[in-house]
């Protein structure tokens, strides 16, 4: 696809511009329910905006930094090859620039169907915004209007899909690039599947990764979704995530933010039918002029469902991190079991963090916490490892890893809660080398 050319207007109007210019070219463009939904997404868009710290779900995170960029299409050479990180499971799906590179990946023999979004749009109708809210959230608006590519993973009831691994890699570029991948995934009646994401980029590029997921957990079955965001240390990512629980099915996320200038992970998800569960648990390494927000609503709809949540953050130099959390149990949703704990570790004094938990009640009977701590690592137990010979460095990441291990030992599959392990430690031994 070619790029506009530089000079076009920048923030919304610059990808409106952009949009337009497009629009005839981008995938899906002579299907009628896309292009519809691609207008309509342009539309809520252009009411909306990039959304200002005057929105309260924006309150602590400032986009003018984003929104002042100007954004091309990423022109990214067909025989590029980019370093690849370490494979988790045998089958994988490698997107350069927000597409898919077929050549890279290894989804051959799989028990179930996982493509090309580009490819599969004309069996999509019905299925690809059915959970996305472009009325309300202005980044996946963005998204529905320029999305170019995406995974599509369609699990058949009862099929046990072993590990997936999803790799997002961004390239270098003298330009501020941006792409906007839409994934779909599905599980049949239980099903399961672990489905581990990494995203990656060049240390000085600029550029934007806006993906959103659309997830659907069938009766019974069980995703676990391990995100581990080690973008570029000039990039942005912002990354929103819908997920709807049916009767007995299970939804397993973790977020590892631990990269990029600026970062915002939203997560949606809806306990749909009786005995839904959902466990959304994720840690935040920042280091030095970093900013991360994690930000989540979690939807109570049915009676006899559970739900636990447990952020950490750990916040080095001058960053700032933020945890905005909402339980929200409707009144048909009786005999609700749900627990949120956000926790803040402080690593310098110029750190700053901001934590709003919320519950939003409407049934009777029901079982429901939220907690929030704030501390810096205790001196006394700093004492005692030093005591004991241990180096101070050493020691310091000692603590910091029994801090975060609440988090990780949260995700029940062994292959997902190894690769959180491997890029904790990685990100500590990072600080060590810096100091």
């Amino acid at each position: 696809m070619t790029a506009q050319p530089s000079g076009h207007p920048s923030g919304a109007a610059g990808f409106l511009h952009r949009f337009e210019g497009l629009r005839a070219r981008l995938p899906g463009a002579r299907l009628g329910f896309v292009d519809a939904l691609r207008g309509e997404a342009a539309e809520a868009f252009r009411q909306q905006g990039f959304p200002t710290r005057r929105v309260e779900a924006w309150k602590y995170t400032d986009l003018r930094p984003l929104a002042a960029a100007g954004f091309d299409e990423p022109l990214t050479a067909v025989d590029s090859a980019p370093d690849l990180p370490p494979a988790h499971g045998a089958a994988r799906a490698v997107f350069v620039d927000g597409r898919f590179r077929e050549d890279l990946s290894a989804l051959d023999g799989l028990p179930y169907a996982a493509r090309s979004l580009a490819e599969t749009l004309p069996g999509l109708a019905g299925r690809l915004g059915g959970l996305a809210r472009i009325d309300a959230q202005p980044m996946v608006a963005l998204n529905t209007m320029l999305f170019e590519d995406g995974l599509v993973v369609t699990v058949p009831a009862g099929v046990a899909g072993g590990v997936l691994d999803l790799v997002s890699v961004a390239t270098a570029s003298e330009r501020p690039e941006a792409f906007h991948p839409r994934h779909l995934i599905r599980l049949g009646a239980g099903a399961s599947l672990t489905l581990i994401e990494t995203a990656t980029g060049p240390a000085k590029a600029r550029y934007l990764h806006n993906p959103v997921y659309e997830i659907e957990v069938a009766a019974g079955a069980a995703l676990t979704h391990a995100q581990l965001q080690q973008e570029g240390d000039a990039g942005f990512q912002l990354s929103t995530v819908y997920a709807r629980v049916d009767e007995g099915g299970t939804y397993d996320n973790f977020t590892l933010n631990a990269g990029a200038r600026l970062v915002r992970n939203e997560i949606h998800a809806i306990l749909a039918g009786p005995k839904a569960a959902c466990h959304m648990n994720g840690a935040q390494l920042l280091q030095d002029g970093q900013h991360a927000d994690t930000t989540t609503v979690l939807d109570h709809a049915a009676p006899d469902c559970a739900s636990r949540q447990t952020y950490k953050t750990v916040l080095a130099g001058r960053s700032r991190g933020v945890f905005q959390g909402k339980i929200h149990v409707h009144q048909i949703a009786q005999r609700t079991d749900g627990y949120q704990m956000n926790q803040a570790l402080l690593l310098s004094p110029e750190a700053e963090i901001d934590s709003k938990p919320q519950l939003e009640i409407y049934a009777d009977d029901v079982k429901c916490s939220h907690g929030a701590t704030v501390g810096e690592i205790d001196a006394e137990q700093l004492f005692y490892l030093r005591s004991r010979g241990i180096p101070e460095a050493r020691a310091r990441a000692l603590l910091v890893e029994a801090f975060l291990k609440e988090a990780i030992e949260g995700v029940q599959d062994e292959t997902a809660r190894g690769a959180l392990d491997a890029a904790v430690t990685g990100w500590w031994q990072r600080q060590e080398r810096a100091a």
